[in-house]
């Protein structure tokens, strides 16, 4: 049997981000109709690859928000979590914030549309991730993993993407939270961060080795906590006990369009941002192929 290859394409992801980003109101969580369109959007493009997909509706100040869940694998196996969301902060683009990873999901799914596995993989795209809901109960990621503990789903890891898609090789574009890191790391913002839990063992630790190894582009492993850099969905998966890791081009660390009107589909670098999804597929499909 011919061995299924591993396909990042270039063009579809630029495809996926105009989708998401080109709508005719920002994605915030004021415009509800917008963030249906998205969530309906990326919906559509997980059922071209896995029959199991739906939305996690659930309600926030007398409005429905959705989660889009799309699984790969056996039901009831123990299960890997890949999440990003898709909202973005007041009136931005929010190319990189967070359409980058949200496209990294649709890409991931459709490389392992088809895979015998012997763990399940649960794609997820939440909503409200940005403020005003940042760090309450109302964000997407913990009404997603509250419903994991609620229903005591044994769940192996989570990696959040959160934002995947800004890089330069120029000198001073890339800051830390300490000098110490600076001296150590350079100031050139070409490489891909992963957020750690200080002492946490096991999943953490095995999949960002393996991502390392795999040499597809230049990769920092960062022990949290770090100031603010580890900020994302996956602390609420931290706080319910699951072990997790971010995936991030470091924020505002590097990105200085974050959170700003010039957070645009021109400024992200698509040839990385693509070496940083298929090198998440290899590292899925390696470690969770049956």
């Amino acid at each position: 049997m011919q061995k299924q290859k591993i396909q990042v394409d270039e063009s579809r992801i630029i495809s996926d981000l105009i989708a998401i980003v080109n709508t005719s109101k920002p994605r915030n969580s004021v415009n509800v109709e917008i963030l249906n369109e998205v969530a309906d959007y990326i919906k559509g493009e997980f059922q071209k690859t896995s029959d199991v997909v739906e939305f996690q509706e659930f309600e926030v100040d007398g409005n429905t928000y959705k989660n889009v869940i799309c699984s790969f694998g056996p039901e009831n196996a123990s299960r890997v979590i890949v999440g990003a969301h898709y909202d973005v902060n007041e009136d931005t683009d929010g190319a990189d914030d967070n359409a980058s990873a949200v496209v990294g999901l649709l890409e991931i799914a459709r490389n392992l549309k088809g895979r015998k596995l012997k763990n399940r993989i649960d794609l997820v795209a939440y909503s409200l991730e940005e403020p005003p809901y940042f760090f309450t109960k109302n964000m997407g990621s913990h009404v997603h993993a509250q419903s994991l503990f609620d229903n005591k789903v044994d769940v192996i890891g989570m990696i959040c993407l959160e934002m995947i898609g800004y890089f330069s090789d120029e000198k001073n574009t890339q800051h830390f939270p300490t000098l110490f890191l600076q001296r150590l790391f350079g100031s050139k913002g070409n490489f891909i961060s992963i957020v750690t839990r200080v002492g946490e063992w096991g999943f953490p630790i095995k999949f960002a080795l393996m991502f390392l190894l795999l040499r597809k582009i230049r990769t920092i492993i960062f022990p949290a906590p770090q100031t603010e850099v580890e900020y994302s969905d996956h602390l609420n998966y931290w706080k319910l006990g699951y072990k997790a890791v971010m995936i991030t081009d470091t924020a505002f660390y590097r990105n200085l369009n974050y959170h700003t009107e010039n957070d645009t589909i021109s400024t992200l670098d698509i040839k990385r941002m693509a070496a940083v999804i298929e090198t998440i597929v290899r590292v899925l499909v390696k470690s969770y192929s049956a």
